[in-house]
């Protein structure tokens, strides 16, 4: 026997055990849609969380009053070792006098946004429509936008005036421009809206930006931070920790990230006089690199592709032991077929390669049904989150290079024990 003998024997002996085969494809393929499902989600978060997280892009930071995000690792800078807390005003949130104060007194070469961080139930109305109380006020100042990944779409963004004198004007989504004027950008423009039942006039409308995780970033009101401090200030005891709410954040975007180290260097020294701190005192302020979140993100999303790497293998680990039994008991209903093969001339090479080639084409059977539905699985998640469409073909390669194994490691031992079958006893089988 030849070598395409023998893989043709091997396909028809599977087409002819249709349902045995159909039980240890799924086996094999609900394994591995598991690994290439879930990491095609993961895939999907992290870039969602990309898009997300880095609007300023790698060559910006924040500074803010605490920790965002309850993961290991914090700021960029937030502690010096060695040195002591001021307990005098560790506690004591950005004020718009300390933003201010950082605004005017920063001279490096960079783009600085102050902003103050409102309600996130507020009720947009016109006439007769309102919106559900889930409308984010956001109070910034000219340069807001730009380093938050907003693009004016219509009108014209907020200007050194409206924030000095705190006039009621607005930025508004592009999903409350639509719910009450249309698709027509322009038309909301010089409009008065209002908002938790305050008259506010519309200067400017955003381009679409699509949400993140259950937060639309269309549905949003950008005012100055004034306003926001006077009508919109959130509860005290928000999320992010006491006094948190009532806090100012500073965002500073540098032109080369190769100046990022020195912006935040120069940052920190402006910063510290201005929160009262001597010099042996630790921060008491946080600072952030834009990417900062991703990466702390990212992190902890590993975790869940261990936890996928582990479904997987254990699912593959019990497709292996179920294909070694289908194989075995495939050795003894067939031992008559062996014996006929050898005495015709059929050596044990053959038959170790024919059963060896019937459990690797079973295993890859299951590989390529599995890497289909894991794909398609993982990408109705990133449907949710509204990204594109994903394929992990590092997973995907990886996915069918362990079914080859699985089906060479589950069929080693059957192929040898039917190779190793005497001719003659074989024959007589019955």
């Amino acid at each position: 026997m030849n070598y395409s003998d023998t893989l043709s024997l091997a396909f028809r002996t599977i087409r002819s055990n249709k349902l045995r085969t159909g039980i240890t494809v799924a086996i094999i393929a609900f394994g591995i849609m598991a690994l290439v499902g879930i990491n095609t989600a993961i895939n999907a978060m992290k870039q969602k969380f990309t898009e997300s997280f880095s609007a300023m892009g790698a060559n910006g930071f924040t500074l803010h009053y605490r920790k965002w995000f309850n993961f290991n690792g914090g700021g960029v800078k937030n502690k010096r070792k060695g040195l002591r807390e001021k307990k005098s005003n560790s506690s004591v949130p950005i004020t718009k006098l300390q933003a201010e104060t950082f605004l005017a007194r920063y001279q490096y070469p960079a783009v600085v946004s102050l902003n103050f961080q409102g309600v996130g139930d507020a009720v947009v109305s016109l006439g007769n429509k309102k919106t559900n109380p889930n409308i984010r006020v956001i109070g910034g100042d000219e340069n807001y936008t730009q380093l938050n990944g907003y693009n004016v779409a219509a009108g014209r963004n907020l200007n050194a005036l409206d924030i000095a004198s705190g006039r009621n004007v607005c930025i508004i989504g592009s999903a409350i421009a639509k719910r009450f004027f249309g698709t027509n950008p322009e038309t909301p423009v010089e409009k008065i809206i209002d908002v938790n039942n305050l008259p506010f006039r519309v200067i400017g409308v955003l381009e679409e930006r699509g949400s993140s995780f259950g937060m639309s970033y269309d549905n949003v009101i950008i005012t100055s931070y004034n306003n926001v401090r006077r009508f919109f200030t959130a509860a005290s005891n928000g999320p992010f920790g006491p006094g948190a709410a009532s806090s100012f954040n500073i965002q500073v975007k540098v032109a080369d990230v190769q100046l990022l180290e020195g912006a935040i260097d120069q940052a920190e020294g402006v910063f510290r006089p201005i929160r009262r701190l001597e010099v042996t005192e630790a921060d008491n302020f946080m600072i952030d690199k834009s990417d900062t979140f991703v990466a702390l993100l990212l992190k902890n999303l590993s975790f869940i592709t261990v936890s996928a790497g582990i479904i997987g293998f254990i699912t593959l680990v019990g497709a292996a032991i179920g294909l070694m039994n289908i194989m075995l008991v495939a050795v003894t209903e067939r031992t008559k077929e062996i014996g006929l093969v050898k005495a015709i001339g059929g050596k044990r090479g053959d038959v170790r390669l024919q059963f060896l080639w019937e459990s690797v084409l079973i295993s890859l059977l299951g590989a390529g049904f599995g890497v289909v539905l894991g794909v398609i699985v993982g990408n109705v998640f990133s449907l949710v989150l509204s990204t594109g469409f994903v394929v992990p073909w590092v997973w995907v390669f990886g996915g069918i290079f362990i079914c080859s194994l699985v089906g060479v490691l589950a069929g080693i031992y059957p192929s040898y024990k039917a190779a190793r079958l005497n001719p003659i006893e074989a024959l007589r089988y019955e």
